[in-house]
């Protein structure tokens, strides 16, 4: 399968962001590529929280989703629309990501579990639970042959996630991200190497880059890592772009069996504190 993945510098302005997936896409379907993975808001990156509640829509009613269902139908491809912003019919906000399938239809949708709340020593603070709903299950999809492991950037330093895809059948994962600059530069490409290496699976991970309009600034370095670790394809600058690769599923079978350590994991006791 040649699979593609998708950085960008998204905006504020849906629209903008819109129209710029809708040409990236039909860059890599040029290219043959039969699944493209955007990366983590890729819908909209507001400046404050307020401006995000008034700008998030429903799935129903997300312009970007809408386009983005319509091209894979119109190019018989399958989409990871890597994270939307949305709002829920219970008035709850969610970081989403949603799989389509080459008719255009959503068949799986995954609720960011693990939330970024902290303060860098650069003095950036994120608190993502006081204005997401954390989702409460993992998602494992169909596509085509292969299976699916569903994530969203934070979810990347919880192993235990992966393991269990791993152990549950995925081929490959997803980790659409928008990564600060301080930990990309000391943990993504480690992070995201571990994953790939602990399961077996082929990891794609779409990255926001550049400088946004709320100031954050993204680390990009999208990659498309191999079952061994090996990185297969990687954004090198930190503008807007895409990347691809070919992944042949039968590796993750190979990487499985040399290092079989999905079939050697023991339950043990939680460590206790020693008495004198």
């Amino acid at each position: 399968m040649k699979v593609a993945c998708v950085q960008m510098t998204t905006t504020t302005d849906s629209a903008v962001n819109c129209a710029a997936m809708v040409a990236v896409l039909r860059e890599a379907v040029a290219q043959d590529v039969a699944f493209i993975a955007f990366p983590e808001t890729c819908n909209f990156m507001e400046r404050g929280h307020k401006a995000m509640r008034a700008r998030v829509q429903s799935e129903a009613d997300d312009i970007c989703l809408a386009a983005l269902r319509a091209e894979a139908a119109a190019h018989k491809i399958w989409v990871s629309a890597g994270s939307l912003i949305l709002a829920t019919p219970e008035g709850h906000v969610v970081n989403r990501s949603l799989l389509i399938n080459p008719q255009g239809q959503v068949v799986a949708r995954y609720d960011k579990i693990h939330m970024f709340d902290v303060v860098l020593d650069n003095g950036e603070r994120h608190q993502e639970s006081a204005h997401y709903q954390a989702g409460a299950a993992a998602v494992l999809a169909k596509v085509g042959a292969q299976h699916l492991g569903m994530s969203i950037c934070y979810d990347v330093r919880f192993g235990e996630l992966y393991r269990a895809y791993a152990q549950a059948g995925a081929d490959f994962l997803i980790v659409p991200s928008a990564f600060t600059i301080p930990t990309g530069q000391a943990h993504w490409h480690i992070l995201l190497r571990a994953r790939a290496i602990e399961t077996g699976c082929f990891v794609l991970a779409a990255a926001q880059c550049g400088t946004h309009e709320n100031g954050r600034r993204t680390y990009g370095h999208s990659l498309i890592i191999d079952p061994w670790g090996r990185v297969l394809a990687e954004a090198l600058e930190n503008n807007p772009c895409f990347i691809t690769a070919s992944l042949d599923f039968s590796q993750g079978a190979k990487a499985r069996q040399q290092v079989p350590s999905l079939l050697h994991g023991r339950n043990f006791k939680m460590p206790s504190l020693s008495k004198d």
